[in-house]
């Protein structure tokens, strides 16, 4: 059974217009258009001041760490003109990033890379723009 996932009204609009230009501008991406519009459609939909605090939203920080290694890592969710892996900000087409919106704390994903599989853990939300009252980000 798949986890439930959350997500902002705002976010959700905003990631389907988003979805809509990459399909039209950049049909290379259609595979993860596709995913992120999957976790779209499954999503929780709730207002921004109801949403659970944690919840990884757009512009949230998070802390994700790698269940088999133990490594670390700290990321803000981002949409992709604002990402840059050397500010440690990955695009929501990201498979990572499509990957672990609407996540909770504590939940886990199997994220595919090249080299085979990765157990993520949402470790912890840092920042989460909702619950800091950040509405307008």
């Amino acid at each position: 059974m798949s986890r439930q996932i959350f997500i902002t009204e705002k976010d959700r609009i905003k990631l389907q217009k988003l979805i809509s230009e990459a399909k039209e501008f950049h049909p290379s991406s259609e595979v993860y258009l596709n995913n992120l519009e999957q976790e779209l459609d499954r999503a929780q939909v709730v207002s921004s001041e109801k949403i659970p605090h944690n919840v990884i939203t757009m512009n949230s920080k998070v802390l994700l760490r790698d269940i088999d290694s133990g490594e670390e890592m700290i990321y803000t969710l981002v949409y992709p003109n604002e990402a840059n892996l050397m500010e440690d900000k990955i695009s929501v087409l990201a498979p990572v990033g499509t990957a672990i919106i609407g996540l909770r704390e504590k939940n886990a994903i199997d994220w595919k890379i090249p080299s085979g599989m990765v157990r993520l853990e949402v470790k912890k939300i840092l920042y989460q723009p909702e619950a800091a009252g950040d509405l307008d980000l």
